[in-house]
């Protein structure tokens, strides 16, 4: 008689939610940030977290079962991942990412499946009120989604930092630049580069703060202007990264295309997103990206690399190419 199949992999599907806002609870509670300072048994962090008698054991004991703390007799440990990435005071924190997702997110993905029948975002747009208007308005929300902006692309930042061929260029754009955390690493890495941050006028004092802390402000210094509206800076480099997938296709093209515009002969257009595998079988990440865009936005979704090359080869781009990246995300780069 044939093996009956296993339903193990449907249930651990099917409930991944209760595993997400575990997870997502640790980072807001500040956990990982905790146990950075060294290992601490229940009733430690029961006490520093504030955490009931009933729920730490089962809360902690969870997250070891899910790969995200180690435990040795009764002590808990960050993993080294958790202690890389989980850790607010790392540079390489991508919490800010999960705690929008934990805030913001969490339940507007509950009504996926009325997005799914109508195609209609499920977020603030569905009350009648416009996405980035709402968030651009209120000075703390906005900082917060900035801050979860930076933990998306601070590794695709650190990437590029190492593997771009920077000796070639002197001055780089960061388009749709958030908190500046992308261009703060670059800057970082490389001292012959200056940057330009390009973004919304609110958020100038939130992207200058953030260059300031990390005493950059001579070679970098932000530009406000709409990238519909507005020219975009002429620079060597410019980068677009998480910003195309909020639009449709014509703004995509058109986005593309105002970059070709502003480059100078030789200059590149980088775009980093989770870009989805062109057999569009590997890359969960970027598929629910795409459906979290759904969620978020009138007509925005994520795209593969052929469809990203294909949209800088029709603006004039020379060449173009993919890049994988460490992580879900890779970068696109369109040479002019």
């Amino acid at each position: 008689m044939a093996e009956p199949v296993s339903p193990g992999g449907i249930m651990q599907l099917g409930i991944a939610s209760w595993g997400s806002k575990v997870l997502l609870s640790a980072v807001e509670l500040g956990l990982f940030t905790e146990l950075a300072t060294g290992p601490k048994n229940t009733d430690e962090i029961r006490e520093r977290l504030g955490l009931h008698e009933r729920s730490t054991r089962d809360f902690i004991d969870a997250l070891v079962a899910l790969k995200m703390l180690n435990r040795q007799g009764n002590l808990y440990s960050n993993t080294p991942e958790t202690d890389a990435y989980l850790d607010r005071a790392k540079p390489l924190y991508l919490g800010g990412l999960l705690e929008m997702a934990n805030a913001r997110l969490y339940p507007f993905w509950g009504r996926l499946t009325e997005g799914l029948k109508t195609g209609q975002p499920q977020n603030e747009i569905k009350e009648g009120q416009d996405l980035f208007g709402a968030l651009y308005s209120d000075p703390t929300r906005l900082e917060i989604f900035l801050q979860a902006m930076t933990g998306l692309s601070l590794l695709a930042a650190h990437a590029v930092a190492a593997s771009f061929p920077w000796e070639s260029y002197k001055s780089f754009a960061d388009i749709g630049c958030a908190q500046g955390g992308f261009a703060v690493t670059l800057a970082s890495a490389h001292g012959h580069l200056s940057g330009i941050g390009f973004d919304l006028p609110p958020v100038r004092p939130v992207f200058e703060k953030y260059v300031a802390e990390h005493d950059l402000g001579v070679r970098l210094r932000f530009q406000e202007g709409d990238f519909f509206k507005d020219p975009l800076p002429t620079v060597d480099v410019l980068f677009m990264g998480h910003i195309l997938h909020d639009w449709n296709l014509e703004q995509k093209q058109l986005l593309v295309t105002k970059a070709y515009d502003a480059l100078p002969a030789g200059g590149s257009l980088v775009v980093y997103e989770s870009i989805i595998d062109d057999d569009r079988r590997e890359n969960a990440f970027g598929l629910l990206m795409s459906l979290n865009m759904l969620i978020e936005t009138n007509e925005g979704f994520d795209f593969t690399a052929s469809d990203c090359i294909g949209w800088m080869k029709q603006a004039g781009f020379a060449d173009a190419r993919v890049q994988q990246l460490h992580g879900p995300d890779s970068i696109v780069i369109g040479r002019k």
